[in-house]
């Protein structure tokens, strides 16, 4: 018979290990309601342009108007790759930071969750377009997120800005296109500096995988390509994992070649190559590096010293964020709580450090 507690850690850690990509592994215990927007004449940074682009939302809370009619309880929370803002409601994140008596208590906070360009439920490759579909970067996304603050939801002024993974790096460069907009910017499991390395190559792995494939057929398959797509997730797996926490519950030949194909079956589920190729290859153009002293805002950024995607031995915050006006560096070190990249969805680890940002802020 199963033992139903490494069934129940199982499925944490796996919620873990697919950080990057939403899997829906737990219950959703937070109350919320969700929305659309459509940008007419969306036009990208490279000069494409879409008659219409769809953005879809999920929204916790109220908004609350000040003295002058404006909303300042607003909060902008942006998800990983490959997921959803419906990634972010799950019982550990949401759970955690959104119910009464929590630090973004939503009787409190308006919190809004967008799928981001290209993800969930907004427009992306897959609704029609394919391999056709603009090529967007992360300035795309970012600036159509601002779109949906600001002409859709009146969102004049955000009381923060904070993301998990590729929502932590649509942090920092709201953080300099936008640096007037906020009053306070929290990127978790981030670094500000040009995708390169290990992570790049990780990267061009997932999208050489698929388009390889001769099944991909340029972007015009007729069902997905299985193989291309089980290459791409071997892949993720191993770009976002956490060593040890997987030693501990794989820890024989047996158990880890189940704890694989327990992965491989939930990681399929609903992902199309085409969306996968745009969503790794969007962060193609991202450097905030050159322009960190532009961010005004006060600056927690926030990783955790077992994250493979961004490690700390590469020292790369310990020098940037010296360039941010208000900015600091938490290194969160390796304990039995840490889950590797997967830390930046766990508040009950960092929670603390949003407090004190909030608290530093409070006007």
């Amino acid at each position: 018979m199963a033992n139903p507690k490494k069934i129940k850690y199982f499925t944490f850690l796996l919620s873990v290990v697919l950080s990057m990509y939403s899997i829906k592994v737990q219950a959703q215990k937070v109350s919320y309601k969700d929305g659309y927007y459509v940008i007419k004449q969306f036009k990208f940074n490279d000069g494409a342009i879409l008659d219409s682009v769809r953005m879809h939302y999920y929204y916790v809370g109220t908004p609350h108007l000040n003295k002058q009619g404006n909303i300042d309880n607003a909060v902008l929370i942006m998800h990983g790759t490959g997921g959803s803002g419906e990634s972010l409601l799950s019982d550990n994140f949401a759970g955690n930071l959104f119910n009464a008596g929590q630090i973004l208590d939503a009787s409190k906070y308006f919190i809004i969750l967008p799928d981001a360009l290209g993800h969930g439920k907004s427009s992306k490759p897959s609704d029609g377009l394919k391999m056709n579909f603009p090529n967007y970067t992360y300035d795309d996304m970012v600036d159509a997120d601002y779109l949906l603050l600001t002409n859709h939801l009146n969102i004049k002024h955000a009381r923060l800005i904070m993301g998990t993974s590729m929502g932590a790096m649509h942090t920092w460069v709201f953080g300099y296109r936008y640096p007037d907009y906020m009053d306070a910017l929290m990127p978790l499991a981030s670094l500000p500096i040009e995708i390169a390395g290990r992570n790049r190559i990780l990267r061009k792995m997932i999208i050489d995988a698929i388009k390889t494939d001769p099944d991909w057929n340029h972007g015009n398959y007729v069902q997905q390509p299985k193989m291309a797509l089980k290459h791409a997730l071997d892949i993720l797996m191993i770009m976002s994992s956490a060593p040890l926490q997987m030693q501990k519950e794989a820890p024989t030949k047996v158990l880890s070649e189940q704890y694989l194909d327990k992965y491989m079956a939930n990681a399929t589920k609903g992902k199309d190559v085409n969306d996968m190729i745009y969503q790794f290859d969007a962060s193609r153009e991202y450097n905030p590096a050159p322009y960190l002293s532009k961010i005004k805002a006060p600056l927690v950024a926030i990783n955790s010293a077992d994250d493979q995607i961004n490690p700390p031995e590469l020292k790369v915050l310990d020098t940037a964020i010296t360039k941010v006006q208000k900015g600091k560096y938490i290194l969160l070190p390796i304990t039995s709580e840490t889950r590797g990249h997967g830390t930046h969805s766990l508040p009950k680890i960092w929670d603390s450090s949003l407090q004190a940002l909030l608290e530093q802020t409070k006007n």
